[in-house]
Protein backbone atom coordinates (compact mmCIF):
# COMPACT_ATOMS: atom_id res chain seq x y z
CA UNK A 1 0.00 0.00 0.00
CA UNK A 2 1.28 3.45 -0.92
CA UNK A 3 -0.37 6.82 -0.27
CA UNK A 4 0.31 10.16 -1.98
CA UNK A 5 -1.35 13.53 -1.37
CA UNK A 6 -1.67 16.16 -4.07
CA UNK A 7 -2.48 19.84 -3.56
CA UNK A 8 -3.63 22.51 -6.00
CA UNK A 9 -4.69 26.03 -5.17
CA UNK A 10 -7.44 28.37 -6.26
CA UNK A 11 -7.22 30.02 -9.65
CA UNK A 12 -8.81 33.04 -11.24
CA UNK A 13 -9.91 32.68 -14.83
CA UNK A 14 -10.46 35.37 -17.46
CA UNK A 15 -8.52 38.00 -15.46
CA UNK A 16 -11.09 40.56 -16.65
CA UNK A 17 -10.42 40.92 -20.38
CA UNK A 18 -9.00 37.43 -21.07
CA UNK A 19 -12.22 35.41 -21.30
CA UNK A 20 -11.35 31.70 -21.54
CA UNK A 21 -7.75 32.45 -22.59
CA UNK A 22 -6.06 33.79 -19.45
CA UNK A 23 -5.85 32.71 -15.82
CA UNK A 24 -3.54 32.68 -12.83
CA UNK A 25 -3.04 30.74 -9.62
CA UNK A 26 -2.83 32.04 -6.06
CA UNK A 27 -1.12 30.29 -3.16
CA UNK A 28 -4.19 29.54 -1.02
CA UNK A 29 -6.74 28.17 -0.40
CA UNK A 30 -6.65 24.87 -2.24
CA UNK A 31 -7.93 21.30 -2.50
CA UNK A 32 -6.19 18.14 -1.36
CA UNK A 33 -6.58 14.74 -3.00
CA UNK A 34 -5.23 11.66 -1.21
CA UNK A 35 -4.63 8.58 -3.36
CA UNK A 36 -3.94 5.15 -1.90
CA UNK A 37 -2.60 2.42 -4.17
CA UNK A 38 -3.80 -1.14 -3.57
CA UNK A 39 -2.25 -4.13 -5.28
CA UNK A 40 -5.52 -5.86 -6.13
CA UNK A 41 -8.39 -4.49 -8.21
CA UNK A 42 -11.71 -4.10 -6.40
CA UNK A 43 -14.73 -3.33 -8.54
CA UNK A 44 -15.14 -2.69 -12.24
CA UNK A 45 -13.08 0.52 -12.35
CA UNK A 46 -9.45 0.97 -11.26
CA UNK A 47 -10.42 4.06 -9.21
CA UNK A 48 -12.98 4.42 -6.41
CA UNK A 49 -13.92 7.34 -4.16
CA UNK A 50 -13.70 6.50 -0.47
CA UNK A 51 -14.65 9.90 0.93
CA UNK A 52 -15.31 13.54 0.09
CA UNK A 53 -15.28 16.22 2.75
CA UNK A 54 -16.10 19.91 2.58
CA UNK A 55 -18.68 19.70 -0.21
CA UNK A 56 -21.83 19.32 1.90
CA UNK A 57 -22.71 16.17 -0.04
CA UNK A 58 -23.05 18.05 -3.33
CA UNK A 59 -20.38 16.28 -5.41
CA UNK A 60 -20.99 12.94 -7.16
CA UNK A 61 -19.37 9.81 -5.75
CA UNK A 62 -19.46 8.04 -9.12
CA UNK A 63 -15.82 7.93 -10.32
CA UNK A 64 -16.88 8.68 -13.91
CA UNK A 65 -18.80 11.80 -12.88
CA UNK A 66 -16.52 13.31 -10.25
CA UNK A 67 -13.83 15.57 -11.71
CA UNK A 68 -10.97 14.35 -9.52
CA UNK A 69 -11.54 10.64 -10.17
CA UNK A 70 -12.46 11.12 -13.84
CA UNK A 71 -9.10 12.71 -14.66
CA UNK A 72 -7.27 9.88 -12.89
CA UNK A 73 -9.16 7.34 -15.01
CA UNK A 74 -8.15 9.24 -18.16
CA UNK A 75 -4.56 9.45 -16.96
CA UNK A 76 -4.41 5.67 -16.40
CA UNK A 77 -5.81 5.06 -19.90
CA UNK A 78 -3.19 7.37 -21.36
CA UNK A 79 -0.16 5.84 -19.66
CA UNK A 80 -1.32 2.35 -20.66
CA UNK A 81 -1.66 3.33 -24.32
CA UNK A 82 1.20 5.81 -24.66
CA UNK A 83 3.71 4.92 -21.95
CA UNK A 84 3.35 1.14 -21.86
CA UNK A 85 2.31 1.12 -18.20
CA UNK A 86 -0.40 -1.47 -17.68
CA UNK A 87 -1.95 -0.72 -14.28
CA UNK A 88 -3.51 -3.77 -12.62
CA UNK A 89 -4.05 -2.41 -9.12
CA UNK A 90 -6.66 -0.16 -7.58
CA UNK A 91 -6.58 3.46 -6.45
CA UNK A 92 -8.74 4.73 -3.60
CA UNK A 93 -9.37 8.47 -3.72
CA UNK A 94 -10.13 10.81 -0.84
CA UNK A 95 -11.05 14.40 -1.73
CA UNK A 96 -10.74 17.25 0.76
CA UNK A 97 -12.62 20.26 -0.64
CA UNK A 98 -11.26 23.46 0.83
CA UNK A 99 -12.56 25.58 -2.05
CA UNK A 100 -16.22 26.60 -2.13
CA UNK A 101 -18.30 25.24 -4.99
CA UNK A 102 -19.60 27.53 -7.75
CA UNK A 103 -17.37 30.30 -6.45
CA UNK A 104 -15.36 31.47 -9.46
CA UNK A 105 -12.20 30.21 -7.74
CA UNK A 106 -11.45 27.24 -9.99
CA UNK A 107 -12.75 24.65 -7.54
CA UNK A 108 -13.09 21.80 -10.05
CA UNK A 109 -9.73 22.61 -11.65
CA UNK A 110 -7.98 22.44 -8.27
CA UNK A 111 -9.47 19.01 -7.54
CA UNK A 112 -8.40 17.74 -10.96
CA UNK A 113 -4.87 19.12 -10.78
CA UNK A 114 -4.30 17.81 -7.25
CA UNK A 115 -5.54 14.34 -8.23
CA UNK A 116 -3.33 14.26 -11.31
CA UNK A 117 -0.04 15.18 -9.63
CA UNK A 118 -0.77 12.57 -6.95
CA UNK A 119 -1.58 9.90 -9.55
CA UNK A 120 1.51 10.77 -11.55
CA UNK A 121 3.64 10.40 -8.42
CA UNK A 122 2.03 7.05 -7.58
CA UNK A 123 2.85 5.72 -11.04
CA UNK A 124 6.48 6.83 -11.05
CA UNK A 125 6.07 10.22 -12.77
CA UNK A 126 5.54 9.02 -16.36
CA UNK A 127 4.12 12.41 -17.43
CA UNK A 128 5.29 15.99 -17.21
CA UNK A 129 2.96 18.78 -16.16
CA UNK A 130 2.21 19.87 -19.72
CA UNK A 131 0.90 16.37 -20.44
CA UNK A 132 -1.15 16.37 -17.24
CA UNK A 133 -2.81 19.68 -18.16
CA UNK A 134 -4.69 17.96 -20.96
CA UNK A 135 -6.48 15.66 -18.51
CA UNK A 136 -7.25 18.56 -16.15
CA UNK A 137 -8.88 20.45 -19.02
CA UNK A 138 -11.06 17.46 -19.85
CA UNK A 139 -12.07 17.36 -16.21
CA UNK A 140 -13.62 20.80 -16.67
CA UNK A 141 -15.97 19.29 -19.26
CA UNK A 142 -17.29 16.92 -16.59
CA UNK A 143 -17.64 19.75 -14.08
CA UNK A 144 -19.41 22.37 -16.18
CA UNK A 145 -19.85 21.07 -19.72
CA UNK A 146 -17.03 23.11 -21.26
CA UNK A 147 -13.38 22.07 -21.53
CA UNK A 148 -11.88 25.49 -20.86
CA UNK A 149 -8.28 25.84 -19.66
CA UNK A 150 -8.09 29.23 -17.93
CA UNK A 151 -8.43 27.57 -14.51
CA UNK A 152 -7.06 24.10 -15.24
CA UNK A 153 -3.79 25.28 -16.80
CA UNK A 154 -2.69 27.68 -14.02
CA UNK A 155 -3.87 25.22 -11.35
CA UNK A 156 -1.39 22.73 -12.78
CA UNK A 157 1.41 25.01 -13.95
CA UNK A 158 1.21 28.04 -11.67
CA UNK A 159 1.83 31.67 -12.67
CA UNK A 160 -0.29 33.33 -15.34
CA UNK A 161 -1.11 31.12 -18.31
CA UNK A 162 -2.24 32.34 -21.73
CA UNK A 163 -4.11 29.87 -23.92
CA UNK A 164 -3.08 30.77 -27.46
CA UNK A 165 -5.01 27.89 -29.00
CA UNK A 166 -7.34 25.10 -27.92
CA UNK A 167 -6.93 23.00 -31.07
CA UNK A 168 -4.19 22.02 -30.69
CA UNK A 169 -3.71 23.16 -27.11
CA UNK A 170 -0.95 25.79 -26.92
CA UNK A 171 -0.17 27.24 -23.49
CA UNK A 172 2.19 30.10 -22.68
CA UNK A 173 3.30 30.60 -19.08
CA UNK A 174 3.76 34.24 -18.14
CA UNK A 175 5.78 35.20 -15.04
CA UNK A 176 4.16 37.69 -12.70
CA UNK A 177 5.74 40.83 -11.23
CA UNK A 178 7.33 40.20 -7.83
CA UNK A 179 5.13 42.70 -6.00
CA UNK A 180 1.78 41.83 -7.54
CA UNK A 181 -0.72 40.75 -4.88
CA UNK A 182 -4.22 39.43 -5.30
CA UNK A 183 -7.11 40.13 -2.97
CA UNK A 184 -9.85 37.56 -3.44
CA UNK A 185 -13.23 38.03 -1.78
CA UNK A 186 -15.89 35.33 -1.91
CA UNK A 187 -19.41 36.38 -0.92
CA UNK A 188 -21.56 33.62 0.54
CA UNK A 189 -23.68 33.05 -2.54
CA UNK A 190 -23.35 30.68 -5.50
CA UNK A 191 -23.28 31.40 -9.22
CA UNK A 192 -23.36 28.27 -11.34
CA UNK A 193 -20.72 28.33 -14.09
CA UNK A 194 -23.13 26.98 -16.68
CA UNK A 195 -25.64 29.75 -15.92
CA UNK A 196 -22.95 32.42 -15.88
CA UNK A 197 -21.91 31.27 -19.36
CA UNK A 198 -25.49 31.24 -20.59
CA UNK A 199 -25.91 34.99 -20.01
CA UNK A 200 -22.99 35.89 -22.28
CA UNK A 201 -23.63 37.30 -25.76
CA UNK A 202 -23.17 34.94 -28.69
CA UNK A 203 -22.29 37.80 -31.05
CA UNK A 204 -20.31 40.98 -30.37
CA UNK A 205 -19.50 43.98 -32.52
CA UNK A 206 -16.12 44.47 -34.15
CA UNK A 207 -15.67 47.60 -32.03
CA UNK A 208 -16.20 45.61 -28.81
CA UNK A 209 -13.89 42.83 -29.95
CA UNK A 210 -11.15 45.29 -30.86
CA UNK A 211 -11.36 46.96 -27.45
CA UNK A 212 -11.12 43.59 -25.69
CA UNK A 213 -8.13 42.47 -27.79
CA UNK A 214 -6.32 45.68 -26.98
CA UNK A 215 -6.83 45.19 -23.27
CA UNK A 216 -5.59 41.59 -23.37
CA UNK A 217 -2.43 42.55 -25.23
CA UNK A 218 -1.77 45.46 -22.91
CA UNK A 219 -2.32 43.32 -19.81
CA UNK A 220 0.25 40.77 -21.01
CA UNK A 221 2.69 43.60 -21.71
CA UNK A 222 2.08 45.04 -18.24
CA UNK A 223 2.76 41.69 -16.59
CA UNK A 224 5.98 41.12 -18.52
CA UNK A 225 7.32 44.62 -17.83
CA UNK A 226 6.03 44.94 -14.24
CA UNK A 227 4.11 48.04 -15.31
CA UNK A 228 1.43 48.18 -12.58
CA UNK A 229 -0.27 51.24 -14.02
CA UNK A 230 -0.65 49.47 -17.37
CA UNK A 231 -1.93 46.33 -15.65
CA UNK A 232 -4.56 48.42 -13.90
CA UNK A 233 -5.87 50.24 -16.92
CA UNK A 234 -5.94 46.99 -18.93
CA UNK A 235 -8.21 45.15 -16.46
CA UNK A 236 -11.29 46.17 -18.42
CA UNK A 237 -13.78 43.55 -19.56
CA UNK A 238 -16.32 44.87 -22.07
CA UNK A 239 -17.84 41.46 -22.85
CA UNK A 240 -18.45 39.23 -19.81
CA UNK A 241 -18.38 41.63 -16.85
CA UNK A 242 -21.35 43.79 -17.97
CA UNK A 243 -23.51 40.65 -18.36
CA UNK A 244 -22.37 38.89 -15.20
CA UNK A 245 -22.28 41.87 -12.84
CA UNK A 246 -26.06 41.70 -12.19
CA UNK A 247 -25.57 38.13 -10.87
CA UNK A 248 -23.45 39.49 -7.99
CA UNK A 249 -25.29 41.78 -5.55
CA UNK A 250 -23.45 45.08 -5.17
CA UNK A 251 -20.70 44.20 -7.62
CA UNK A 252 -20.03 47.77 -8.74
CA UNK A 253 -20.13 49.00 -5.13
CA UNK A 254 -17.51 46.43 -4.18
CA UNK A 255 -15.37 47.24 -7.21
CA UNK A 256 -15.54 50.96 -6.41
CA UNK A 257 -14.54 50.26 -2.80
CA UNK A 258 -11.52 48.25 -3.96
CA UNK A 259 -10.29 50.99 -6.28
CA UNK A 260 -10.87 53.68 -3.66
CA UNK A 261 -8.77 51.65 -1.19
CA UNK A 262 -5.83 51.60 -3.60
CA UNK A 263 -6.32 48.57 -5.85
CA UNK A 264 -4.78 48.93 -9.29
CA UNK A 265 -7.65 46.96 -10.83
CA UNK A 266 -10.67 44.83 -9.93
CA UNK A 267 -13.02 42.43 -11.73
CA UNK A 268 -15.06 39.24 -11.42
CA UNK A 269 -13.09 36.09 -10.63
CA UNK A 270 -13.94 33.59 -13.34
CA UNK A 271 -17.70 33.32 -13.61
CA UNK A 272 -18.22 34.76 -10.12
CA UNK A 273 -19.47 35.45 -7.55
CA UNK A 274 -15.96 35.95 -6.15
CA UNK A 275 -14.25 39.24 -6.98
CA UNK A 276 -10.51 39.79 -7.25
CA UNK A 277 -8.36 42.90 -7.10
CA UNK A 278 -4.67 43.52 -7.79
CA UNK A 279 -2.42 45.63 -5.59
CA UNK A 280 1.30 46.38 -5.61
CA UNK A 281 1.94 45.61 -1.93
CA UNK A 282 0.57 43.22 0.71
CA UNK A 283 -0.43 46.15 2.91
CA UNK A 284 -2.55 47.68 0.17
CA UNK A 285 -4.01 44.28 -0.68
CA UNK A 286 -5.14 43.85 2.95
CA UNK A 287 -6.68 47.32 3.01
CA UNK A 288 -8.47 46.59 -0.26
CA UNK A 289 -9.86 43.36 1.19
CA UNK A 290 -11.29 45.14 4.21
CA UNK A 291 -12.97 47.69 1.97
CA UNK A 292 -14.47 45.00 -0.26
CA UNK A 293 -15.80 43.01 2.68
CA UNK A 294 -17.30 46.14 4.20
CA UNK A 295 -19.01 46.96 0.91
CA UNK A 296 -20.58 43.49 0.80
CA UNK A 297 -21.69 43.63 4.44
CA UNK A 298 -23.36 47.04 4.06
CA UNK A 299 -25.54 46.02 1.12
CA UNK A 300 -29.21 45.54 1.83
CA UNK A 301 -28.52 41.79 1.49
CA UNK A 302 -25.75 42.16 4.14
CA UNK A 303 -23.61 39.50 2.48
CA UNK A 304 -20.94 37.81 4.54
CA UNK A 305 -17.73 36.94 2.74
CA UNK A 306 -14.35 35.23 2.99
CA UNK A 307 -11.11 36.91 2.01
CA UNK A 308 -7.66 35.74 0.97
CA UNK A 309 -4.54 37.83 0.31
CA UNK A 310 -1.96 36.11 -1.85
CA UNK A 311 0.91 36.58 -4.26
CA UNK A 312 0.72 34.69 -7.52
CA UNK A 313 1.51 30.99 -7.04
CA UNK A 314 4.55 30.16 -9.14
CA UNK A 315 4.73 26.42 -8.51
CA UNK A 316 1.29 25.14 -9.41
CA UNK A 317 -0.03 21.74 -8.31
CA UNK A 318 2.32 19.77 -6.07
CA UNK A 319 2.73 16.63 -4.03
CA UNK A 320 2.71 17.29 -0.27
Amino acid sequence: MKTVTGFASATIGNVACGFDVLGFAITEPGDEVILTLREERSGELPVSITSISGDGGALPRNPKKNTSSFVVLKFLEYIRTNKGIDFEGHIELELKKNLPLSSGMGSSAASAAAALVAANELMGRPCNKMELVNFAIEGERVACGSAHADNAAPAMLGNFVLIRSYNPIDLITIPSPDNLYCTLVHPHIEVRTAYARSVLPRMISLKTATEQWGNVGALISGLLTSDYELIGRSLVDVIAEPKRAPLIPGFYDVKHAALEAGAIGCSIAGSGPSIFAFSSSPETAARVGEAMQTAFSTLKEKLQSDIWISPVCKQGAKVI
